[in-house]
């Protein structure tokens, strides 16, 4: 017999795999927009908990701003250059 919560479950985990796409799912371009805004949002944060002198979140905020740009670089390397000559 199943349950309401098994049915919830089951529904739960078909949506988050229809919703997981992976970068080459999206295209290069795509990949290289989403860490864009990704990164564009992170340092605005940055820019705010400086104001504030957090310097603890400041600190955070700069590793995973870091953490972007590399996964950033390696979406680039390992889906495709943006155009024939390499930018």
């Amino acid at each position: 017999m199943t349950t309401a919560t098994d049915t919830k479950t089951r529904d739960l985990k078909e949506r988050q795999q229809r919703s997981l796409a992976t970068p080459t799912d999206l295209g290069p371009q795509a990949t290289r927009d989403i860490a864009a805004a990704m990164n564009a949002i992170l340092r605005e944060a940055h820019t705010v908990c400086e104001e504030h002198r957090d310097v603890a979140t400041t600190s955070l905020i700069e590793v995973w701003i870091d953490e972007t740009e590399r996964r950033a670089w390696f979406l680039f390397e390992a889906i495709g250059r943006g155009d024939s000559s390499g930018h």
